[in-house]
């Protein structure tokens, strides 16, 4: 169970950092700081692939009799919610970084 929970908790903390990341970059390309934005990209898709990587073993430890996830189901379900909705936001990070983009370029924010 302890290799579980660990792994459980790899994956929450592995994605909360690529959400803030995501998070972070948005905010450095409404300041119109794009390359820090998407180095805050790279850095959150690095973040969620290791967290991926980690419930991808999870998924196949379970499915070969490995490790039985039957008395950690809330904590994983929470670990697959915030994979999700991290991926989420990555996918979200990426447009509002081009939409800002847009704006400078269109002067309608900062300067072009």
């Amino acid at each position: 169970m302890e290799n579980l929970e660990t792994m459980l908790f790899q994956i929450i903390t592995y994605v909360g950092s690529a959400r803030s990341s995501y998070i972070e970059a948005i905010e450095q390309a409404r300041y119109g700081d794009f390359d820090k934005a998407k180095e805050l990209v790279e850095f959150g898709r690095e973040q969620f692939k290791e967290g991926h990587h980690t419930h991808l073993e999870l998924i196949q430890k379970s499915a070969s009799g490995e490790l039985d996830i039957q008395n950690c189901q809330m904590l994983l379900m929470h670990a697959e919610d915030q994979l999700m909705s991290a991926e989420a936001f990555g996918i979200l990070a990426e447009e509002f970084i081009e939409m800002y983009k847009i704006l400078k370029e269109k002067g309608i924010i900062g300067k072009a």
